[in-house]
Formats: C-alpha cells, structure tokens, sequence
C-alpha cells in the first residue's frame, strides 16, 4: 500500500477500465452517431486529467466542459485531435482566450453570438462553434425570438459555422415521460431550418430513448461513470467508483448513551460503535445521518447518529472485533453499495454524490 494510503481517512479508488467499458457500450448503443463524454465538474470529481486521456485512449474526440477554465486545464491531456467544447461559452470579454486554448464555445445567447462574431470579424476567418437552442427546459441556449435573430442574419452564419446545433433534455430518465417527445418535436423543427448543420440533444439517458433521440452525436456524461441512466430500470453499465473508510477507534455503548452532535441517536441496548474518517467535509452528505448503510465484508452497518465533518458513526454490532481494529477499511460505496444507492440514503442524484466527493481522500486509479 502507498504510505499516503495507509495515512488517509479514506481511499477512492477510480477504475479506468470499467470507465473504457462503459464508453465503449454507449458508443454502441449511440448506433450512427459520434460517442462524446461529458467531464464537466473534474469528469464529475473524478479527475479529468486522468479520464479524460482514457476516454481519448478509446477513440473518443469530443469532450464537454462547463467552464473555460476546466477547459483550460483538460486541454494539454487530449490529444490534438480533440476538440474541447465549453457549454458555458466564452465569459464576456474573454473570447480570445478560447483562440489562446484551442476550446470550442457552445454559444448560448444572441449576446454570445454577437461577441464570437466580432472577434471572428477582428482575425478576418470563421470561428466555429456549437449552437445551443432551448427546446423546452428554460435554462440555456437561444430562447425562440433569439434564435429567429440568429437565423435572419446571414453574417452569424457565415462567421460562426455551426459545427452543431445543439439542446438538451429535461426528463430523458423517465422514459415514458411527455417533455421528451416535446422537445424532440421542438428540436426537429428548428433543425429542418438549418438540414446541413450536424445535431446533438441525447445525453446520457437520451441514448436509451432510441435512434430519434440520437441525431449526428450523443453527449453522455453520469452513465460513463457508472450513473443508472434510465430510472426503474437495471443498470447496463460498470460501476466505475470504490469508496472505502478508515476505522478510527471502536468502543462498546450501553443502554441511554447517545451517540453524534445533537444526540440523534440512542442506544435501547449495548451496541458496538465504530468511528470512520469520512464526513460532510468529504462528501458524505449530512442528509445520511442516521440513514443507509456501510458494509464490513459481507455484512451491512448502519450508519448511526449525525454526520460529522469528519466522520460517521456506525453500528458494527456483531461483527468480529478483529475486524474492527482501528485502520480497518470498510465499504461506503462498492460492490455491495452503488452509488445510486448511497443517492437514495441521502434524498439525492447520484450525480451530487460524486460530484460532491472531497479532495482529502487517497486516490487510486484501476487500469490495464
């Protein structure tokens, strides 16, 4: 074991392999249409200078980030073949750095429009990009009017050559769900005023919708990282993700003791108690106290009392205490718990969980 592992509260183990596996799956089922990834958010906190280079290693090409500054930062990992789209587009005033860096904007706005096209005016060459449209979920891309002025004037286009025209879905987890055959049908008209320029709506549960959703390239991001893509059903994909915690100490409580800030919970009768190095601070979300499970081996224990920042507190009553010295590892997200799971505990998506996972965890990473 490497000493900085043998020193941390906790290890994240990240499996590269299965990562690969998921993209080539999706790649599949995306049937015609090009397989990006989606690594906004350090590849959903996972680290994007080491998924990214893997997802590369499988022919991937077109990567997605929120912010021109993670961008900035995945660009030197990639090859020069990919291309780096921001889905944030250039923060005002800061279109050259998007010439600098090698990115791509997904322009969301007239007002990003007007700008990337000055600055293609300035350097005297078209300056691609993506054009995202709002087809329903009022959040970003050109709302209708903004889109009609985008359309009636031909030096955006000649300017800014779309290298897609992109929106995306609200719902697509939910199968049967109407918002998507809407915006699909608002999507389509808009698109049929522009038949050349490539598409993009499917995210990743968008691919399981079927070939109507997946136009010319699919943008799958939670599913690549283990993530259920379709809600209620089973999950076709690798988990990619391994948390384990750290024993602290172990101390035997009687009936009436308490246990955690707020003493939310109390003992009926003696319980064994251990103490594990993982807290909110980590990501272990407050929301659990009192909620869900760990694993030891085989057997599941509760998670007692409320979160810590640094720790939890659960009751290992039964199992053997060899198994419980301090140092021991147990299983907070593994074989026996997926993160979906760990989700459901905590009221949430497991998009939050990882996301929210801490920088203070020993991280390995799996690959053949």
């Amino acid at each position: 074991m490497h000493p900085q592992a043998a020193h941390a509260g906790a290890i994240l183990t990240v499996d590269l392999d299965a990562l690969r596996s998921n993209y080539r799956f999706l790649r599949q089922q995306a049937g015609s249409a090009i397989c990006g990834a989606a690594v906004k958010a350090d590849a959903y906190g996972l680290g994007a200078e080491r998924v990214g280079p893997a997802l590369a290693a499988e022919g991937c090409r077109h990567f997605f980030v929120a912010h021109l500054d993670e961008g900035i930062a995945l660009r030197p990992h990639l090859p020069a073949t990919a291309q780096v789209f921001v889905l944030h587009g250039p923060p005002v005033g800061a279109e050259q750095e998007f010439i600098a860096h090698g990115l791509i904007p997904v322009l969301n706005s007239l007002q990003q429009i007007q700008a990337w096209h000055m600055l293609a005016e300035s350097l005297q060459r078209p300056l691609p990009a993506i054009i995202q449209v709002d087809s329903g979920m009022s959040r970003m891309g050109l709302p209708a009017a903004e889109a009609e002025a985008w359309l009636a004037d031909p030096r955006f286009l000649q300017s800014i050559p779309p290298l897609f025209l992109m929106s995306h879905l609200a719902c697509a987890e939910h199968q049967n769900h109407p918002m998507n055959a809407s915006q699909l049908a608002r999507f389509k008209t808009l698109r049929q005023r522009l038949p050349q320029v490539a598409a993009s709506l499917a995210n990743s549960s968008g691919i399981f919708l079927g070939p109507d959703y997946q136009f010319d390239l699919v943008r799958p991001g939670a599913a690549l990282y283990g993530i259920a893509p379709v809600a209620g059903a089973a999950n076709p994909l690798q988990p990619v993700v391994a948390l384990h915690g750290r024993i602290l100490q172990t101390r035997t409580i009687q009936r009436g003791d308490h246990v955690g800030y707020g003493i939310s919970y109390s003992a009926t009768e003696p319980r064994q108690i251990a103490t594990v190095g993982v807290g909110y601070a980590d990501g272990w979300l407050r929301s659990m106290s009192n909620r869900g499970v760990v694993f030891i081996d085989d057997h599941a224990a509760p998670m007692v009392g409320t979160i810590s920042m640094d720790s939890i507190t659960i009751d290992a009553t039964g199992i053997a205490a060899q198994r419980l010295q301090a140092g021991a590892l147990v299983e907070l997200i593994g074989p026996h718990r997926a993160v979906d799971e760990v989700a459901h505990s905590a009221g949430t998506i497991g998009y939050e969980i990882l996301t929210s996972l801490g920088n203070r965890y020993y991280r390995e990473y799996i690959e053949s």
